[in-house]
């Protein structure tokens, strides 16, 4: 009775507390990427992706580091106390959504995996100077598409390939390339696993963002921006546009208006986009860790405490 107890309260709390800010994230995340337009579109994308994952990570350090902990500590075991209705449900609840995530998740995979298998039937290597491996493939779409997690590739079409020019066929590669080091696919695959419904909007204003980096990691200046956004205009000439096949970054997929959006900006390249990275010293890292160290381990007890009195009201 005890395990089942604290297995109940674990999923209560991992539930509630995943739910109230996923809520808290659907209603606020147009308000964060207002204010956050004035910063490289990197950093954007960056910020609606953490601010996506922001209530999954928060809800398993809540659960793992002072649920469980508090209820193993300070929950007496010999009292046998009967699991009332409200704790069971939302430990079903939990549940449900862990589950739900796992399969979610794996089904993705399966997909991705059987389309990705279809597309490189017959496909042949290319020479290139990326890091990874670049298959032609005899499909005309994906025209372009980086594929895979643990081991990535980018697939072409040959008839990409006999449209584009030496440059505008470059740069687009390097547009792959920088989906492939910003694994932008394996967050995919984090996004399928904390499905969540209202979820949509924010999911879809980060892949346009994260197009838009990989569009700004691509070029270093007006030419190979120009280069680009010739290679987008043929390469959706070559098919209708698709939606892009689930873990995979395609160079060139639906919505149209996010593909024009991009064309435009890339037209109206200008050097100042480029804005340095920050080198930020190792020491200020090293300091705010030992200062969140330090913190915590002065309060750790107490909180253990005041979670524990939380969740035997829960119980009750």
């Amino acid at each position: 009775m005890f395990a089942a107890r604290g297995i109940a309260v674990s999923f209560s709390v991992f539930a509630m507390v995943y739910c109230v800010l996923s809520l808290a994230v659907c209603l606020g995340w147009r308000t964060v990427r207002l204010h956050s337009q004035r910063h490289p579109v990197r950093r954007v994308a960056d910020l609606l992706f953490a601010l996506r994952m922001f209530p999954l990570v928060t809800a398993a350090v809540v659960t793992a580091a002072f649920t469980v902990p508090s209820f193993l500590l300070l929950e007496p075991r010999a009292i046998d106390e009967p699991l009332g209705g409200i704790p069971l449900a939302l430990g079903l609840c939990g549940v449900v959504l862990a589950i739900f995530g796992l399969v979610n998740a794996g089904i993705a995979i399966r997909r991705a995996s059987r389309t990705i298998a279809r597309w490189t039937g017959a496909a042949q290597p290319i020479e290139s100077s990326a890091p990874f491996p670049v298959l032609r493939i005899s499909p005309v779409v994906p025209a372009m598409t980086a594929a895979g997690i643990v081991r990535p590739r980018v697939l072409l079409s040959g008839a990409a390939e006999s449209v584009l020019t030496t440059s505008e066929l470059q740069t687009a590669l390097h547009h792959e390339i920088a989906h492939v080091r910003r694994r932008d696919n394996l967050k995919k695959l984090l996004l399928r696993f904390v499905a969540f419904p209202g979820m949509a909007g924010i999911e879809a204003a980060w892949l346009e963002a994260t197009e838009m980096a990989a569009d700004d990691a691509a070029v270093s200046n007006a030419t190979e921006a120009l280069d680009l956004a010739s290679a987008l205009i043929k390469l959706s000439r070559l098919g209708p546009l698709e939606p892009a096949v689930d873990l995979t970054a395609a160079l060139v997929h639906s919505p149209t208006s996010a593909m024009n959006a991009r064309v435009e900006r890339l037209i109206a390249w200008s050097d100042e986009r480029r804005v340095p990275s920050q080198n930020f010293s190792p020491l200020y890292g090293l300091g705010a860790t030992l200062a969140s160290v330090a913190v915590f381990a002065f309060t750790y007890s107490q909180l253990l405490v005041r979670v524990h009195t939380a969740t035997e009201w829960l119980v009750r």
